[in-house]
């Protein structure tokens, strides 16, 4: 693969999330493990795909499925041991793949020792590593901030009278990141998994660290009407990117210096709009940090609604900065159900051949859909507590083989697989050359093969219609096209010049369809052209 040292590796690279519980199972106990990705790291490698981010990994009860974690530096026996987190790192670095941890940064488990401490007194010398607060005179949490579970963020605690803050589930309970011991507690965690040899970490509610220090109620948000989410009753200006979070980034870069002769790097989560995507890129080094580009999950799957976000987003980031394309994730409905079966290879294509770094939700490369749960089988708190979907759809085990328990697990899945795991499926894919997963290889092969796809500009173009989305990107004497009917008609772009040349089709094939000048598509087709210098011709 060429290489730029000059480019941070987010925007060469090609990253791949893992849910470890759902991955691969090696000791038959129907949860994923570490082993088991050791043992997929031959598969990863021959995706094509740089890194791998790992859900969290920690002691923890579960409550919220490792999100709420009782030890920042051991691993789960669920999930194997230190031993066994030492080995996938050495077996990933000899392949040249990097490993991301997951960075849970706003709150602990309610487990954890330093919660258990906090709540002993309120004379504790920890009681301040957390949030707390007296009540109001007549017993009522100090204000109405809202957790994102439902109900109130403010937890009494009987036993010293005073409430304790809850961003989550009443079982996570938030840090003080006002306190410079936690800030330090926490910094240490950062570097006990870097001299482990971790190369990257990937920050979980980063917009919700610092809040308003006044602990003011949060205005009404004007738009609500019963019956949509209770959380967004409260326009959340006083817990959610609150301007004191840029000293974050300046601690998380100060550690980096510490490491000058690793290429560290950070992703943070924030699923806001793009002006808190254009926040994150002016308060961090380009070179380590960028936010995660969630927001493919919540537009409208269309060439004009698509093509409107990427240009916006890419007028607002400066030449040395770079953008992120993720799809789906752990906590969001994946791509295949929200764009449609039909539409699976388009979004591929685009995810693939737009500027920046694409992160791969494990599954998506296969094509797997959301698995319906039934009632009885559901894990998922946000099921439980709130009236949202649940996350345990886009959760479910990872589809290796037409075989029992997919390939995934000997024993009793924690999660149902998917009735279809017979046709979508890696064994059945990686022999079929017109799959989605070969139609990923190709295109992960391409960024690889072809700079212009890495480092080129993106430049729109008038090709653009209602229903197909046409870019350029361009490095060089290197030229390409893309053009994706988002939409189930034939389409027709009469080309700008007349001399391109076929790189790739969805079907993985040559086989564009360009005559006099027109490029015809066929519903949900997308394709990669290369234009022809005239010396060519």
């Amino acid at each position: 693969m060429f290489e730029n040292k000059n480019t941070p590796l987010q925007g060469a690279g090609v990253m791949y999330q893992i849910y470890p519980r759902s991955f691969q199972d090696i000791d038959d106990d129907g949860v994923g493990d570490l082993r088991g990705i050791t043992k997929r790291l031959d598969y990863l490698k021959d995706l094509g795909v740089n890194s791998i981010w790992l859900s969290p990994i920690y002691p923890s009860p579960m409550k919220d499925f490792g999100y709420d974690i009782s030890d920042y530096t051991s691993i789960d026996s669920l999930f194997g041991s230190l031993e066994d987190f030492d080995e996938l790192v050495k077996q990933a670095h000899a392949r040249d793949i990097k490993i991301v941890m997951d960075y849970v940064i706003n709150h602990t488990s309610e487990e954890h020792k330093w919660f258990i401490e906090s709540k002993s007194s309120r004379e504790n010398p920890k009681r301040n590593w957390y949030i707390w607060r007296d009540p109001k005179p007549n017993g009522e949490p100090p204000n109405n901030w809202i957790s994102m579970f439902g109900g109130s963020a403010w937890k009494l605690d009987e036993t010293t009278n005073q409430f304790y803050l809850h961003t989550f589930l009443t079982e996570q309970p938030d840090l003080n990141w006002r306190n410079p011991e936690v800030k330090q507690a926490m910094i240490d965690i950062l570097r006990f998994w870097i001299d482990r040899g971790v190369d990257g970490f990937r920050t979980d509610a980063f917009a919700h660290v610092f809040k308003d220090p006044e602990f003011r109620d949060e205005p009404l948000n004007p738009d609500w009407r019963p019956g949509r989410w209770d959380y967004t009753k409260f326009i959340h200006s006083l817990t959610q990117h609150h301007p004191d979070l840029y000293l974050l980034y300046e601690y998380f870069d100060q550690v980096f210096n510490d490491y000058p002769d690793r290429q560290l790097f950070m992703i943070s989560e924030d699923y806001a709009g793009l002006d808190n995507l254009r926040w994150h890129h002016d308060h961090s080094n380009p070179d380590r940090f960028a936010p995660i580009n969630i927001r493919f999950s919540q537009l409208h799957w269309d060439a004009q609604t698509i093509r409107q976000f990427v240009e916006e987003y890419e007028t607002r980031l400066k030449p040395h900065e770079w953008p992120n394309h993720a799809l789906s994730n752990h906590d969001v409905v994946r791509i295949s159900d929200r764009a449609g079966s039909h539409q699976i290879r388009v979004a591929a294509m685009l995810q693939m051949t737009l500027r920046g770094m694409p992160i791969i939700y494990y599954g998506d490369e296969i094509g797997m859909h959301d698995t319906d749960i039934p009632q009885a089988q559901i894990h998922d708190p946000v099921s439980k507590q709130t009236n949202r979907p649940g996350r345990d759809p886009e959760r479910t085990p990872m589809q290796w083989a037409n075989q029992p328990g997919a390939g995934f697990t000997n024993g009793e899945p924690w999660l149902p697989i998917a009735k279809d795991y017979n046709v979508f499926n890696v064994d059945i894919e990686q022999h079929d050359p017109s799959s989605v997963l070969s139609l990923y290889k190709r295109l992960i092969q391409l960024r690889a093969e072809i700079p212009a796809l890495v480092y080129g500009s993106y430049e729109s173009n008038n090709l653009s219609t209602i229903d197909v989305y046409c870019y350029h990107r361009r490095l060089d004497d290197q030229e390409l096209l893309i053009a994706l009917n988002m939409s189930y008609k034939d389409q027709t772009i009469k080309l700008d010049v007349h001399n391109y040349d076929c790189v790739l089709n969805t079907d993985n094939s040559l086989n564009c369809s360009v005559r006099n000048g027109y490029l015809f598509l066929k519903p949900h087709e997308g394709v990669i052209l290369r234009k022809v210098s005239s010396e060519q011709n």
